[in-house]
């Protein structure tokens, strides 16, 4: 369990970012592309990322061996501009260690990332050049949805404590969380964070399906970036003519939601979509394993409906 201490001081300086961060967000979204196991409602998305990727993006991969990438990539900034000029600021001697600390047991280290422990203006060029096109792949197409996104975010905090206060804020940014004792609690791996008066701020991502993401950097307020949205990852504007559903969820997971204006049996949604009742089953169930549908059962009839989170969906 993720145990973040407070404070009182701590209560004083909890800020929500103001504005979403590209250099956080982009990393949320690599990590996912390294997240196979999400593979419903971010498989086609993870497709169409990766064979998107231009190879100039590659070293980014490079400095997250194993998954793990080095805290001077922690960084916020309300540009992409401000985010890289801040990861660029890094003191040398806590790139060194951090490469050194990620590359441990990792084999053979690229030859472009020893000129980066060394300082070398070359290798700057190779992250600089990396982060722009992996953001200009990954982020650039959503970047004014993101936009709106946290704007309804940061809105619905800001009424929850006005309405409500800070503490209720906290515990609803997602299920089962607990604040106790001047301790917050989130379910997940153990760890520790203590604020020692440092503040914290809630950054809200749309392209992480994990738990909280931790910045804890020495005399910096602590940053917990929290999976927000509907759960699906941020998709561009459809083309004219361009179903955007389908091309998250597969054309007849699409048709099968939109059906749904009334609860259906499985053989009325197999006539309705032109395939057989076991497909038309085996679609409910990976819809409902995504909280898009439910399914109740009187006597010998089984009934789908769409859940409130598909109404939201294009």
């Amino acid at each position: 369990m993720l145990r973040i201490h407070f404070t009182a001081e701590d209560f004083t300086r909890v800020r929500f970012a103001p504005r979403p961060s590209p250099v956080p967000e982009l990393h949320a979204a690599l990590m996912m592309l390294g997240a196979p196991h999400e593979g419903l409602l971010f498989g086609r998305w993870r497709g169409r990322l990766l064979r998107a990727l231009p190879a100039a993006a590659g070293p980014l991969a490079d400095l997250a061996p194993g998954g793990t990438a080095p805290s001077f990539l922690d960084v916020l900034g309300e540009t992409r501009e401000e985010g890289l000029a801040l990861i660029r600021s890094t003191r040398p001697e806590s790139v060194r260690s951090e490469l050194e600390r990620v590359y441990a047991g990792h084999g053979t280290v690229p030859g472009w990332l020893r000129g980066l422990h060394g300082g070398g203006p070359d290798a700057w060029r190779v992250v600089e050049r990396a982060q722009r096109a992996a953001y200009e792949t990954v982020l650039a197409p959503v970047w004014e949805l993101v936009q709106d996104l946290h704007r309804a975010e940061f809105t619905r905090h800001a009424l929850t404590v006005a309405e409500q206060g800070l503490g209720a804020a906290l515990t609803t940014l997602a299920p089962g969380l607990q604040l106790r004792d001047g301790v917050w609690e989130w379910p997940g791996a153990p760890r520790d964070v203590r604020l020692a008066g440092r503040g914290l701020v809630l950054l809200p991502t749309y392209h992480w399906r994990g738990g909280p993401l931790v910045q804890d950097l020495p005399e910096r307020p602590v940053v917990l970036a929290y999976p927000a949205g509907g759960g699906l990852p941020p998709a561009p504007p459809a083309a004219p003519g361009e179903d955007a559903l389908a091309g998250v969820l597969g054309r007849t997971r699409a048709q099968l939601l939109r059906a749904l204006t009334e609860p259906l049996t499985t053989t009325e949604l197999a006539r309705r979509l032109g395939v057989s009742a076991a497909t038309a089953s085996a679609h409910a169930q990976a819809l409902r394993a995504a909280g898009l549908l439910t399914t109740t059962r009187t006597g010998r009839s089984v009934h789908h409906a769409a859940t409130p989170l598909a109404t939201l969906l294009p």
